[in-house]
């Protein structure tokens, strides 16, 4: 999975049309609904787009034929394993009618050469987790999980038996870490998502 750092811009014509992707990084839906107006051009023809976070996403053909145009920009996202990010693709007609295989074509394809020129950086899922210690098996837990390159931990907050700590782990290696930690404790205590 990767994230794009930075906005990324792609121009070409096909059959006379002008198309011009712009991909935005986004955190959030609202965010995301905001940056596509923004980059959304009043004199153009259509502006297509689609976002993707995480599981969520949307898209819209903005007036072409239904599925020619929002579809085919999240596949390009999707094949790009792009995630957080918005893609608008503006078109303005160039008096050619492209037929819906056409329109496929130069909106997806618009959208992935924007991508695929794009600074892409690698990017983990991560999800906030809790685990709660008792004192005898803090210092072991913390030790190990100190040691696992991609947790985190966001906070401990003491309690009168031992400490509740919040860590963030990346979503792929959650059950594990549930295991490990179980494992350490004799099963005293298991990572659970937060929330």
């Amino acid at each position: 999975m990767f994230i794009l750092p930075q906005t990324a811009r792609f121009e070409q014509i096909v059959k006379k049309s002008r198309f011009l992707a712009i991909a935005i990084p986004v955190e959030n839906e609202d965010e995301a609904k905001r940056r596509i107006a923004a980059h959304s051009t009043a004199d153009a023809n259509h502006n297509c787009w689609a976002w993707r976070l995480g599981q969520a996403y949307r898209f819209s053909d903005d007036g072409e034929p239904g599925g020619t145009a929002g579809k085919p920009i999240l596949a390009a996202i999707e094949g790009q394993q792009v995630d957080k990010v918005a893609v608008v693709v503006t078109r303005w007609f160039g008096g050619v009618l492209l037929g819906t295989g056409g329109l496929v074509r130069a909106y997806g394809g618009t959208a992935a050469a924007c991508l695929r020129a794009a600074e892409l950086v690698p990017f983990t899922p991560t999800v906030l987790a809790t685990a709660e210690l008792g004192f005898s098996d803090l210092a072991l837990v913390k030790a190990r999980l100190a040691a696992i390159p991609d947790v985190r931990l966001v906070s401990e907050d003491f309690t009168a038996t031992g400490a509740s700590l919040t860590l963030q782990v990346p979503e792929a290696e959650l059950e594990a870490l549930s295991r490990l930690v179980s494992d350490l404790t004799s099963g005293r205590t298991m990572v659970k998502a937060a929330g």
